[in-house]
C-alpha cells in the first residue's frame, strides 16, 4: 500500500483556484483507482475495474442515475455501423456484447432491438455529429464490417414505413439497431460494481485534484475528505472542463439539448409501437445540424424525438432546464410537421440534457498531458452512450494493463494542442 510522504505542502488546482493543504502525515491510499463521475462512463469504469478485483473508489456530487447530465431520458440509440467514423465500430460491437453480459448478471433488460432507419436525400448537405453524408458513411461502415443492413429507395420506405412522409429520401436500414435504457444501464453497473467490492461515494463534491509527482499517485479533495490512489479517471461528463487547465478546457463546449414526447393520433397509436416503427435518424436540408431522431413508442401514446442545437455554450450550473412552449412549437413546426403526419403537435413531456462536444465531435480518451496517473474520459459530442460499456472496459484495461485491446489512438487529447501528451494512449493489443 503506497503511503504519501509526511509533512509536505500540496497545491491543488481546479478552475485556477489553488487549495493548499498543510501537514498531511502518512496517508494511505484509499483505492488503487478513483473514478470521478458515475454516469455512463464512470459507472462502466467502476464496474469493469471492480470485476477485475481492482480496489476502486467512485465519487459523484449527485446520486446517479439522475437527470442533470447526459444519461437520462428513457432511451438512447445504439447502432453498429457508425457514421461518425469507422474507428467507433469496434467500440460499438464490443458494447453490444458487454450489454448482454451485464443484462445477464444484473437480471434486467437494458438493450432492446428495434431496427433502425437513417433517412437522407442525396441533395442534403447537413451535418450529423460533425459529419456530412451520414447515410453514405454508415453504409460504408456496414460494408466494411459486414453489418446486416439494407438500402431502401423512397418507394421502399413508403411501402414498409408509411409513417414517414418521404419525398426523395433514401434509407439505410440496420437490423440490429436498438435502444438502451440509460438510467437502468447506469444503475445496473453501479449495483454490480458494489457487488464486486467497489466503494461508491455519492452526494460528495470533488473540490480539487492533485497528481502527486513524488509518489506518482493522486490526491482527490472533496467536501468530506481527502482520498489517495495510484490512478484517477475523470469521467465527469459536462463537468469535465472544470477539472482541466484552461488550455485544454477550451476544447470542451457544453450545449443544452431538449427531448420531446409528442402525442400520436389516437387512431394510429399501434402503428408506432416496437415491431411496426423503427428508431430513425432523419438528415435533411443544407443548413448545419438539420437533423432529428426518434424512437418507437414505449407508452403507446407518445413518441420521443429530439433535434440537436449548438447555439449557446452553457454549464451544468447555468443551464436553463425549463422547456418553453415556443421550443415545443418550434420542434414540431421545423422538424415533425410534414414528415410524420400522424404525430400531433401536443407535447406531453419535454426534458433537457447536456452535450459535451469537442471541435471535431470526436471522443477524448487519454492520459492527461504530463500526468500519466490521470485518465480523461470524455466520450461525448452526442454519440457516446451507446459505446459506454466498451469505454468502461477500455478504461479498466488502460489502468490495469497500460493499454487497451481496442485502438483508441484517434481519441488523444493532444490533437487539440501543439504540446504532445506524455501519458501515452491505449493502442490495439
Amino acid at each position: 500500500m503506497r503511503l504519501f510522504a509526511r509533512h509536505f505542502e500540496i497545491a491543488l488546482f481546479v478552475n485556477d483556484v489553488t487549495f493548499v493543504l498543510y501537514g498531511i502525515t502518512m496517508m494511505p491510499n484509499n483505492a488503487d483507482t478513483i473514478v470521478v463521475g458515475l454516469g455512463a462512463m464512470g459507472s462502466a469504469a467502476v464496474y469493469q475495474l471492480a470485476k477485475r478485483g481492482h480496489r476502486v473508489l467512485g465519487i459523484d456530487q449527485l446520486s446517479p442515475p439522475h437527470d442533470y447530465g447526459s444519461s437520462h431520458g428513457e432511451t438512447r440509440i445504439i447502432r453498429q455501423a457508425i457514421g461518425e467514423g469507422e474507428e467507433y465500430v469496434p467500440l460499438a460491437l464490443r458494447s453490444y456484447e458487454l450489454w448482454r453480459e451485464i443484462e445477464r448478471e444484473a437480471g434486467k433488460e437494458l438493450l432492446v432491438i428495434t431496427g433502425g432507419l437513417i433517412l437522407e436525400s442525396q441533395q442534403s448537405n447537413s451535418m450529423m455529429h460533425g459529419r456530412r453524408h451520414f447515410l453514405a458513411q454508415s453504409t460504408q461502415c456496414a460494408k466494411r464490417f459486414n453489418i446486416r443492413h439494407e438500402i431502401l429507395e423512397p418507394r421502399d420506405i413508403r411501402q414498409r414505413y408509411p409513417q414517414f412522409a418521404v419525398t426523395n429520401e433514401w434509407g439505410y436500414f440496420e437490423y440490429e439497431t436498438g435502444y438502451l435504457r440509460p438510467e437502468s444501464c447506469v444503475e445496473a453497473q453501479l449495483h454490480l460494481a458494489k457487488r464486486h467490492g467497489a466503494n461508491l461515494q455519492t452526494h460528495e463534491k470533488v473540490l480539487a485534484i492533485n497528481p502527486d509527482g513524488l509518489n506518482r499517485g493522486v490526491l482527490v479533495k472533496t467536501d468530506r475528505a481527502v482520498y489517495g490512489a495510484d490512478k484517477l479517471i475523470i469521467a465527469a461528463g459536462s463537468w469535465v472542463p472544470q477539472f482541466l487547465k484552461p488550455s485544454h478546457a477550451q476544447h470542451f463546449k457544453v450545449y443544452r439539448q431538449v427531448m420531446f414526447w409528442f402525442r400520436i393520433r389516437d387512431d394510429l397509436q399501434n402503428q408506432f409501437l416496437r415491431g411496426k416503427f423503427p428508431i430513425f435518424i432523419w438528415v435533411f436540408g443544407n443548413r448545419e445540424n438539420n437533423v432529428f431522431y426518434g424512437f418507437p413508442s414505449l407508452d403507446g401514446k407518445t413518441i420521443k424525438m429530439a433535434d440537436e442545437q449548438y447555439v449557446k455554450v452553457t454549464t451544468p450550473e447555468q443551464v436553463d432546464r425549463e422547456i418553453t412552449a415556443a421550443e415545443k412549437n418550434a420542434m414540431y413546426e421545423n422538424y415533425v410537421l410534414g414528415r410524420l403526419p400522424d404525430i400531433t403537435n401536443a407535447c406531453d413531456e419535454a426534458a433537457s440534457c447536456l452535450y459535451t462536444t469537442t471541435p471535431d465531435s470526436n471522443f477524448v480518451i487519454d492520459f492527461y498531458p504530463e500526468q500519466p496517473q490521470v485518465l480523461i474520459a470524455s466520450p461525448c459530442s452526442g454519440h457516446g452512450f451507446k459505446h459506454s460499456a466498451a469505454v468502461g472496459e477500455v478504461l479498466a484495461e488502460l489502468v490495469v494493463e497500460g493499454k487497451s485491446k481496442i485502438d483508441i489512438s484517434s481519441f488523444g487529447i493532444d490533437r487539440f494542442n501543439a504540446t504532445p501528451s506524455l501519458g501515452g494512449k491505449g493502442t490495439s493489443g
